[in-house]
């Protein structure tokens, strides 16, 4: 009877973001709580679930689970250490097991660690050797550190973006670890890095450049010799010594066609890459869009407080370059303020307060903007999401009108690649003229497929897609798009495990 063992450890950080994340950011589970939240969310553990419930005579044993509640800024070194050495505890503690399916992001880091989870994938290769398989899932947006591969038996990254294979990356990550735990394939991994850090519409894997890389990698890891294939197109706000773009194959014992392949891809990848970037609107432009507009909601795309990327969440900047212009259209804001929550419940609903909105987490990209306020409802902002169910926590929220601005206003930022925050709190899109979606790409029925128009902003924020304003100073150089004429002559690395 193969005993698996489970592990989880996710958080996608903005380095540029100043306000650091703590240990309460993340949801901690252990061991059947762990099977037990995740048969019920659509996620990759889900996926994995589904494999082994219906594999004859494999016996799960559930670790540990620390997975974000959003992104974030840098996560303390305190932070870090307690998930860290609860992790490796718990791992420790495990009875003896087969094999390891680890859930990963890959876009981590910490004050004290910028490798998080190739240090933890060190960490359990000592725990119980060299011999025992790992397959590690990740994040396409992950940053594929040598660390991770060395001590991987093999890599399983998403194929979509926005993502919506979640669970289809579970289910790929457990039926290789079952078939190298029955001695069916030996993975070996071709890793090319590429000085490459895109964005933009160009990426979506339904409809952009991207989606042909992605296509070419679907066909290697579903023929023969095949197991898995990919890219890490990292995050861009993660700024680390390992930052860049990566095309990987895993190949069952075939060097030869993982390098080439993986060459390949990333060949294939360099000829797109100057298209992967967005036409950004200055915040001037953004205004003449708007005032003009007739007819139908405008998606004002404030990609650069994306707090699914790792953002603060507390920008103000687009709703108050809209006021100061005299926009009279009904507006929907999300913000992250606590202190203004706070005063709303102090005051409670139907009351009228005097605040400030944005400007107290990224203090050094915004300022406190005054508003007065109806509160019109208040929310302990616990919520499951509309796109996969899984609970979110916006902590303490408030919904408070401000003359034609409708602010939802959390406690802590949650991600808002969907709607179900607005929902949660009685809001609809469809029901405004203009919202501010901070999110670079939500699934099409989410705002693309309605939305009148779709404005992609140059607001300043810690995730902000005109990527030469942030100031990296970790990641290699050169690269593009932070500096001209790069040149790339790719070149593979092989891993394999002994």
């Amino acid at each position: 009877m193969p005993r698996i063992l489970i592990a989880q450890c996710m958080q996608e950080v903005s380095t540029f973001n100043p306000h650091q994340s703590v240990y309460d950011d993340f949801s901690v589970r252990w061991g059947d709580d762990l099977l037990d939240y995740h048969r019920t969310v659509h996620g990759e553990i889900g996926g994995a679930i589904s494999v082994f419930d219906a594999t004859q005579d494999v016996e799960m044993v559930p670790a540990y689970g620390a997975c974000f509640i959003t992104s974030g800024g840098t996560l303390s070194a305190a932070g870090w250490d307690r998930i860290a050495s609860e992790c490796v505890a718990a791992i420790a503690a495990a009875p003896p097991v087969d094999g390891v399916y680890f859930c990963m992001h890959g876009a981590m880091a910490a004050q004290n660690e910028l490798d998080p989870e190739g240090w933890l994938l060190s960490q359990v290769r000592e725990i119980l050797g060299e011999s025992i398989p790992i397959v590690t899932s990740l994040d396409l947006h992950g940053i594929l550190t040598e660390r991770m591969v060395k001590h991987s038996d093999a890599i399983v990254a998403y194929h979509t973006y926005p993502h919506v294979d979640f669970f289809e990356t579970g289910q790929r990550a457990a039926k290789l670890l079952l078939r190298i735990i029955a001695k069916e394939v030996r993975p070996v991994t071709a890793r090319v890095a590429i000085p490459a850090l895109v964005r933009g519409d160009e990426l979506i894997t339904s409809t952009g450049l991207f989606g042909k890389c992605i296509a070419q990698a679907k066909e290697i890891e579903n023929s023969s010799p095949g197991l898995s294939a990919g890219f890490f197109i990292g995050n861009p706000f993660t700024d680390v010594p390992s930052l860049q773009t990566y095309s990987f194959v895993v190949t069952d014992n075939d060097p030869a066609t993982a390098e080439r392949e993986a060459m390949q891809l990333a060949k294939t990848f360099w000829t797109h890459h100057e298209a992967m970037t967005v036409h950004l609107k200055s915040l001037s432009e953004m205004v003449a869009c708007v005032k003009s507009h007739t007819g139908g909601t405008i998606a004002i795309i404030d990609a650069a407080d994306a707090t699914s990327s790792g953002a603060s969440g507390d920008s103000n900047a687009v709703v108050k370059t809209l006021l100061q212009h005299e926009y009279r259209g009904r507006i929907l804001v999300p913000i992250v303020d606590p202190a203004a929550v706070q005063m709303a419940f102090d005051c409670g609903i139907g009351s009228t307060i005097e605040t400030t909105l944005g400007g107290l987490l990224d203090q050094r990209r915004f300022e406190p903007m005054p508003v007065t306020a109806r509160v019109r409802l208040l929310s302990d902002g616990a919520f499951r999401s509309e796109s996969f169910g899984e609970q979110w926590a916006a902590g303490p929220t408030a919904v408070l009108q401000a003359g034609n601005v409708t602010f939802v206003v959390s406690s802590r930022a949650v991600s808002l690649y969907d709607r179900s925050f607005f929902f949660a709190h009685g809001q609809n899109p469809q029901h405004f003229d203009a919202v501010v979606v901070k999110s670079p790409h939500c699934q099409p029925h989410m705002y693309a497929q309605w939305c009148s128009m779709m404005l992609n902003v140059d607001a300043p924020g810690s995730s902000s897609a005109n990527l030469k304003t942030l100031g990296h100073t970790r990641c290699p150089r050169p690269m593009f798009p932070l500096d001209d004429n790069v040149f790339f002559a790719p070149t593979a690395t092989l891993f394999k495990r002994t």
